[in-house]
């Protein structure tokens, strides 16, 4: 209960009163948005989001940036549907896309922590490769599942609920876990709060980004495989502007750009806000390019309320 209390006194209350507000302005505007249907719709986008937020929120915390899962929606559903395919195990196609997202994520963390990239530059340059190593490898052409049942991952249920959800959920409650309640997690603020100092106080700086990273990558990993669950293939254009949304979301949710400030929960805010918005868009048919405005708009909201946030601090 004290939590609560804390959480509705805090910046959150306002990000809950916001997508409150978005909601009732969209049931007003569609009876669609309400429905059953829809509102699980919106849940189950929002979990893909989810999934690689909480890696990028580790990310960003950790005082870095990861530019690459948007990429990796492309090249891992499209490794994990060849592997599906060769293979026909769905569990084997799983186990290979976290391998590959595992893999990726590490060398974006030592290219940053060994080589001493700036993190932006790093996982730019890795997420133009893996999007023409995508394009390249498959002549820019989808990969089709051919294992019956691959779509129940992406579409199915478990109970009521989507099964993309549930894992959404259970993640959000080990992660928050981790950071709020483990020296890890307290580790991981220090670190981004303030790197020479933590190093200072004997902390693993190197190996706690590095971690970071290889979670992102795994995450985003996860996601991927959903997403081609969900098309029932591999498509090389899959996640264009995706890493923008997730970050746009999480910024927008308190996590700040500049490192070692910000939570899961105002991060599941934020992506709920995202989420809605662009449902929204879509149920008032208005054309894909205002989508890309209002992508646009709100990242930009999102950093100037992060600016605003730093300079309170």
């Amino acid at each position: 209960m004290e939590r609560l209390k804390h959480l509705l006194r805090g910046e959150q209350a306002a990000l809950v009163a916001a997508l409150l507000l978005l909601c009732v302005v969209l049931s007003i505007l569609s009876p669609v948005f309400l429905s059953a249907a829809n509102l699980k719709n919106v849940l189950r986008d929002a979990s893909l989001i989810a999934i690689a937020g909480i890696g990028m929120v580790l990310v960003i915390l950790a005082g870095e940036i990861d530019l690459s899962p948007g990429s990796m929606q492309a090249v891992v559903g499209i490794l994990a549907v060849l592997l599906l395919n060769q293979t026909e195990s769905i569990f084997l196609a799983l186990l290979g896309a976290l391998a590959v997202g595992a893999l990726i994520g590490l060398l974006n963390g030592l290219l940053v922590t060994r080589a001493h990239i700036n993190s932006l530059i790093a996982t730019l340059g890795s997420m133009a490769i893996l999007r023409g190593g995508a394009m390249v490898g498959t002549q820019a052409v989808s990969i089709q599942a051919q294992v019956e049942g691959f779509t129940e991952v992406g579409t199915g249920y478990w109970g009521p609920l989507p099964i993309p959800v549930l894992v959404a959920v259970f993640l959000l409650v080990l992660f928050y876990f981790i950071l709020h309640h483990t020296p890890a997690g307290r580790y991981l603020y220090a670190v981004g709060g303030n790197a020479q100092a933590a190093r200072l106080a004997g902390l693993p700086v190197e190996k706690l980004k590095l971690a970071a990273f290889a979670i992102s990558g795994v995450l985003a990993a996860l996601s991927a495989f959903i997403l081609a669950s969900r098309l029932n293939s591999g498509q090389p254009n899959a996640g264009l502007g995706f890493e923008l949304q997730v970050i746009a979301a999480v910024v927008l949710g308190g996590v700040s750009l500049s490192g070692g400030l910000g939570t899961l929960v105002g991060a599941v805010l934020g992506i709920l806000i995202l989420t809605v918005l662009n449902n929204g868009l879509v149920l008032l048919d208005v054309s894909s390019f205002y989508h890309d405005i209002a992508r646009g708009t709100v990242i930009i909201l999102a950093v100037y309320l992060d600016t605003r946030r730093r300079g309170r601090a």
